[in-house]
């Protein structure tokens, strides 16, 4: 169990952005294409807890400092810095060999770029403010480019619009809370950004979310603007959940709140019976 929870499966709900071009393509009941789609998901997932793992290594020190990260395994000592570099390798490798074997050389690409923007954040760049929610936001985007890409499918602009300004959404709010909760004491950029500046800029984006998915439904399919009051209220009640006294880690907020999955379940039904039955 603590091996999973060094791996963050949980964190995995991220990765099913790899699905979003396929879902709303309405080609998801393609055998080929879905098994392109699933195998892209558990390479992306192995790949991601790889990057976590080497992040926890390099931050193991800071994390020691934080009130809920202190309770990693790497931070609380439950695995060794050994065990957990011998982790990220196994997960590494068969990510990349699950690459080569199923999927494309574009789709490669996506993968080195996650890589390398991760390796730079987790050695330097997390420190400069704005570079690092870029670099946090780039992770969802780039899900969602491989996830086009393995599946050969094209996207809507308007989605990708959604997703990137939802992706800066859940940033801002992170690091509104961490400032909120710790301080500077646990990141050293937290010191370079005023609470104003995260808090609004964190509401703006939240706006700009909404109006970019009106505007995808409305250019998709009349009947998805039904979707619009549904998604409008999931981005209300994560924004009422971040106001309280959380860390702002958007899985966390996410999978701990029942309105927010049953609303989340409603939508995913509705798009699949709207694309797929009706």
């Amino acid at each position: 169990m603590k091996y999973l929870k060094l791996m963050r499966v949980k964190h995995y709900v991220k990765n099913f952005l790899v699905f979003c071009p396929l879902l709303f393509s309405g080609k998801m009941l393609n055998f080929s294409v879905f098994f392109h789609a699933v195998t892209g998901f558990l390479v992306f997932s192995l790949i991601s807890s790889a990057v976590y793992i080497v992040n926890d290594i390099c931050d193991v020190e800071n994390d020691r400092l934080h009130p809920i990260k202190k309770n990693r395994p790497v931070a609380s000592g439950d695995i060794s810095i050994k065990n957990a570099s011998i982790l990220a390798i196994v997960c590494f490798v068969i990510s990349v060999i699950s690459q080569i074997i199923f999927l494309n050389l574009t789709s490669a690409i996506c993968i080195l770029i996650y890589l390398v923007l991760n390796y730079l954040y987790s050695k330097k760049l997390k420190a400069k403010p704005l570079i690092d929610i870029t670099i946090l936001v780039s992770g969802f985007f780039i899900r969602m480019i491989y996830g086009a890409v393995i599946t050969n499918i094209t996207i809507s602009t308007w989605l990708y619009l959604t997703v990137i300004t939802g992706a800066f959404y859940m940033a801002f709010g992170k690091r509104r809370n961490e400032l909120k909760s710790t301080g500077s004491e646990t990141r050293d950029v937290l010191g370079l950004y005023s609470y104003e500046f995260l808090d609004k800029n964190m509401y703006v984006c939240m706006a700009l979310l909404n109006t970019f998915y009106a505007l995808w439904a409305a250019n998709k399919n009349t009947s998805f603007l039904v979707t619009v009051p549904l998604v409008l209220i999931i981005s209300m009640k994560y924004s009422f959940n971040i106001e309280r006294e959380v860390d702002g880690d958007p899985v966390s907020i996410l999978l701990s709140d029942k309105l927010i999955l049953v609303l989340g379940l409603v939508y995913t039904i509705y798009i699949f019976s709207a694309l797929y039955i009706l």
